[in-house]
């Protein structure tokens, strides 16, 4: 199986910061997330994915608010690793598709092909003030069942297809061999080798191409997340993922759930399930520890994921039953940065792979590879004979 961790501040739990060996303090350094993320490469993970957003994640004075932007955080993390996918989240809603298409570009030659981007949608009418462009109606968007809140989530995640579009046609916009660098005949580049994408569309209308040159894995990784939460007649997020994604990140409750997802998006999509976990080296010491932190934050944490709180043998055993179901793998989301990150690259892992469920050495260089997935070609190419 494959697998990966989802980064957030100083943990999922908002109570996460108070722990004795949490760094509050360094949150806003480099060196704490080179830290995190190296740790995740000691566990031989598939990827990170560095969470994002235009709002402060809560408006109490005692919980975590404020963030480093998630792209440059991997910028900054990428010479420093190796092998270890960097993924960071992009607000599609309120950005625009040329500057993020150069940017994961960018990071994709800086981490020599290990970039990825994790698309997300914005709803809020409060982001949208922020940028002035655009107004949203106040809606509860946790109301899954209220027809403005499906119509709202239909056009941004329409929107957001087009958007991946606009980016995979910049990406393509130069052919791999376009830069000559012929000093004795002073040409650097080859004009008939980058093309216009000419796309036109509801949203966006875009010329290109490109002033990047095509990122070192041809494509970067596009990954996006559907909740389970969004009722089934409305499958937009899932729609998203089959049409636009290489990776979707989902919620299933349980294994029969996750099959059911799978068999919804569709075998052209890696899907990876997203738990939540809290462990201890026994089910009680991993209760005890959640249940305190849900005292400090004065409510019991619940997420849209499944929160799994027990041994690393036990996850191990899920994992396992629920890879059966047909998931590529998990995205974990640690309660607690390092505890439990520590706990998943130094227990978990070498459970898994004493039960041949994980690799015991990186074997591609480059994100894509680790995934097993091909190198595209250019779509603007025309292939030969």
């Amino acid at each position: 199986m494959r697998l990966a961790v989802a980064l957030d501040g100083t943990g999922w739990h908002p109570a996460a910061w108070r722990e004795p060996r949490a760094r509050p303090a360094e949150l806003f350094t480099a060196r704490y997330w080179v830290d995190a993320i190296t740790e995740a490469e000691r566990g031989l993970l598939d990827f990170v994915t560095i969470e994002d957003g235009f709002s402060l994640q809560s408006t109490r004075t005692d919980q975590v608010a404020g963030r480093l932007d998630a792209v440059l955080i991997a910028a900054r993390v990428a010479p420093l690793t190796r092998h270890i996918g960097l993924i960071p989240t992009v607000v599609v809603t309120h950005t625009e598709p040329f500057h993020i298409a150069k940017a994961i570009a960018t990071l994709d030659y800086a981490s020599n092909g290990r970039a990825g981007v994790r698309v997300r949608v914005s709803g809020s009418a409060d982001e949208a003030a922020l940028f002035g462009r655009r107004t949203f109606p106040r809606l509860n968007l946790r109301n899954s069942g209220d027809p403005a809140v499906q119509a709202l989530v239909g056009v941004l995640f329409e929107e957001a297809a087009d958007y991946v579009e606009v980016i995979r046609r910049l990406w393509d916009s130069w052919e791999d061999d376009a830069e000559i660098r012929d000093a004795a005949s002073g040409r650097f580049i080859d004009r008939d080798k980058l093309h216009y994408i000419d796309f036109e569309g509801r949203w966006f209308s875009v010329r290109g191409p490109s002033i990047t040159p095509r990122p070192p894995q041809g494509q970067p990784v596009v990954a996006a997340l559907g909740h389970a939460s969004v009722p089934y007649q409305l499958a937009v997020p899932y729609q998203l993922i089959a049409s636009s994604a290489d990776v979707g990140f989902v919620t299933p409750r349980d294994a029969e759930h996750a099959r059911e997802i799978v068999s919804e998006i569709g075998p052209d999509v890696q899907v990876f399930a997203d738990l939540v976990v809290f462990l201890g080296p026994t089910v009680e010491a991993a209760a005890e520890r959640k249940a305190r932190l849900d005292e400090l934050a004065g409510y019991v944490y619940t997420s849209d994921a499944t929160v799994f709180t027990g041994t690393p043998a036990q996850l191990a055993g899920l994992l396992i039953d629920w890879h059966r179901a047909g998931l590529a793998g998990f995205r974990l989301r640690p309660g607690v940065i390092p505890d439990d990150l520590e706990a998943i690259t130094r227990e978990l892992v070498p459970r898994l792979q004493r039960r041949g469920a994980f690799r015991t050495a990186y074997e591609a260089g480059t994100l894509r590879g680790l995934l097993g997935l091909s190198r595209p070609a250019n779509r603007y190419v025309s292939p030969v004979g």
